[in-house]
């Protein structure tokens, strides 16, 4: 495989580039967020083994930007962040794998033949209709180019309409979708959602009659 090591710390740089080279890799480095983007876009790797604390653009923002611009490259990310919530973040922005520092050099090529046996998984498409552009992968939003910054149940319901386009669903249809069946919350919290999904969209810049009301029936976008 054809290796971009992202890490800032030259000397751990170049243990693991000595490390994967012994293994048959071809590797390249670089030290900051910027530098890595500007790589994987001029050349076709495989693989990025990615620190997240990075000087300028950290490592989350490699992620978000790489997903933005639905670059296929696998992530391993390497970084001393062991809480829960970084892996998470990571895992969610799209990284394929997550290693915490101090690491074993074994462990670490293992994970990278695991994720080379991997089949690479096809991306959900992602959905566009008029100013809105959803990325099912990276469970973000965007209008006008600009990300919106939805509740988790505002991005489901704009996703679930954008799937249905065309569609009138009702508002007990939508509740089923949105919440599990021992939720205890009336089915009316839907016109809550649309109604602060509508706002956010028109304060974007989004057509006000996007998310269209069909009184007696629900609610569609056409």
């Amino acid at each position: 495989m054809r290796i971009l090591i992202v890490e800032d710390s030259l000397p751990l740089a170049q243990a693991l580039a000595r490390g994967l080279a012994a293994e048959g890799h071809a590797c390249d480095h670089c030290g900051t967020g910027e530098a890595a983007l500007a790589h994987l876009e001029r050349f076709p790797y495989d693989l990025a083994v990615l620190d997240l604390m990075l000087p300028g653009l950290d490592g989350f923002g490699v992620l978000r930007a790489l997903r933005i611009r639905n670059d296929a490259v696998r992530v391993l990310v390497l970084s001393a962040r062991d809480q829960v919530t970084d892996r998470v973040a990571a895992l969610d922005m799209g990284a394929d794998d997550y290693l915490v520092k101090p690491f074993a050099l074994d462990e670490l090529l293992a994970r990278l033949r695991a994720l080379q046996r991997r089949p690479r998984e096809q991306a959900g498409p992602v959905l566009r209709h008029a100013d809105i552009e959803l990325d099912p992968r990276t469970r973000g939003a965007r209008c006008r180019g600009v990300a919106l910054d939805l509740t988790p149940k505002e991005y489901a319901l704009l996703e679930l309409l954008l799937r249905q386009r065309g569609r009138v669903l009702s508002r007990v249809q939508i509740f089923e979708r949105l919440y599990d069946g021992a939720s205890d919350t009336s089915d009316k919290v839907v016109e809550v959602i649309v109604s602060t999904l509508r706002a956010k969209l028109t304060q974007a810049g989004a057509d006000a009659r996007l998310i269209q009301t069909r009184r007696g029936f629900g609610y569609v976008i056409a």
